[in-house]
């Protein structure tokens, strides 16, 4: 018996609303809605009966249809469209028959429907980053003045705060979330017939292709392109990178939670974490895992898309039959993405204590470049630097706070140093910048 694929290996997508928009029935809804729409279309433009266009959207039923015989049917002619004709067709009375797909091309069909499932995902998509958005706001306002170590090449710098840091991470979401506008607000129709000249609707040149171009994209909701794309891949492209870059934007949060989450660091922690077969006592950072594992999948996938740009004469062979499975992957990768990211921004859990309790672990070297500035100013940079740079020493090799080495240095005289190596007192400007980057809505 066949057995459809319910998810088993993907986590990430499994559940979804994206993975049932995305699905086989999906496509072949959309399917359905490309070919109806496109008799309605000729209907509308005067290249067929009226009724033609009702018959056919009333047979266009996705309850009529067997998936599975379609994909089965499609390895003769290397598309699912061809039979899905064959099967429309048969499905009307032989008045409106002459009408169905009249003029087009499989790839005008197929290249449609896949424009159609990717607004209908990215909605959904869109939907998310929205709620992730909002809950990062929130954190990022409620811990604007919550110090942290600032980490760079895994190693304390200088301090931070976690408002600054969840700020940062709901920037690279909101720009996510205008690319994802940007390109559904674009995705359009295809339609071109046998080789891109619109010669079946339009034979004398007469307007009337382009003019049935535009009907059919009103039809369906999608932009109305300049040109028949079939080899002018940039819609797919655009998509792909728009997608790619939205699962590397999710990625970025969900690789720094994965790292404050560990036990010996332990600043944040995932609302509801996930279980060990083995281990009783663990609450695995599930959702930041997931969108982890999606943001190293996607830029493979949006790197086939993008070889595929390389299609031959006016329709490809191969090219286009191998966007098929990266971009509904894409999608579904992105579409569990973004749920997940929005699950973990909602739940997330964040500790100040822990935060303040890492800051003090160097004994104030993570304020040093502070104190040197403030030396520089009294000894000069040279002499600053040479003072900082023992006194840094001692305080590793020996354990001493690094106040109480400066409190007999000259160059601090009269400096309350209690004051100067508090990093929660040397944050720069994260408050204001976490600021700035919530005025954008």
């Amino acid at each position: 018996m066949h057995e459809s694929d319910a998810g088993l290996l993907a986590p990430g997508r499994a559940g979804s609303a994206a993975e049932t928009a995305t699905g086989d029935h999906a496509f072949l809804r959309a399917l359905l809605d490309a070919e109806a729409a496109l008799t309605r279309a000729q209907a509308a433009s005067g290249l067929a009966p009226a009724e033609a266009g009702r018959a056919v959207t009333a047979a266009a039923d996705l309850g009529s249809f067997d998936v599975r015989e379609l994909a089965l049917r499609a390895r003769s002619g290397g598309n699912p469209v061809i039979p899905l004709v064959a099967a429309l067709t048969a499905a009307v009375d032989e008045d409106a028959r002459p009408f169905v797909h009249r003029g087009a091309t499989s790839q005008d069909i197929l290249d449609t429907a896949a424009m159609l499932v990717a607004s209908r995902t990215l909605a959904l998509v869109l939907d998310d980053l929205a709620r992730t958005a909002d809950a990062l706001e929130l954190l990022a306002s409620g811990h604007r003045d919550t110090p942290m170590p600032g980490r760079t090449l895994t190693q304390h710098a200088v301090p931070t705060t976690f408002g600054l840091k969840a700020a940062g991470w709901r920037s690279l979401v909101l720009d996510a979330r205008d690319r994802v506008r940007a390109v559904r607000g674009a995705l359009p129709v295809q339609l071109g017939g046998a080789a891109g000249t619109l010669a079946a609707f339009s034979a004398d040149g007469d307007g009337a292709g382009q003019a049935l171009v535009a009907a059919y994209a009103r039809e369906l909701g999608l932009a109305e392109p300049p040109l028949p794309w079939h080899t002018l891949r940039t819609p797919v492209a655009d998509l792909a990178g728009a997608l790619a870059f939205t699962a590397g934007a999710l990625g970025k949060a969900a690789a720094d939670v994965l790292t404050l989450s560990r036990t010996e660091i332990a600043e944040v922690a995932e609302g509801s974490g996930g279980g060990s077969s083995a281990m009783p006592h663990k609450a695995n950072p599930v959702r930041a895992t997931l969108i982890a594992a999606a943001a190293r999948r996607a830029p493979g996938q949006a790197a086939t898309l993008y070889g595929s740009l390389t299609a031959e004469d006016e329709r490809p062979a191969g090219a286009w039959h191998a966007e098929w499975e990266p971009l509904r992957d894409l999608l579904r990768l992105v579409g569990g993405a973004a749920r997940d990211a929005a699950e973990l921004a909602e739940g997330l859990q964040v500790f100040p204590s822990a935060m303040r309790s890492h800051l003090g672990l160097t004994g104030g070297l993570i304020v040093s470049e502070r104190l040197a500035a403030v030396a520089a100013g009294r000894v000069g940079p040279a002499r600053a630097k040479e003072i900082l740079t023992e006194a840094a020493g001692r305080a590793r090799d020996e354990g001493i706070p690094l106040s109480e080495i400066l409190a007999g240095e000259p160059a601090f005289e009269g400096l309350d140093l209690a004051e100067l190596t508090d990093p929660a007192r040397y944050t720069g400007c994260a408050g204001t910048l976490t600021d700035r980057a919530l005025e954008r809505r």
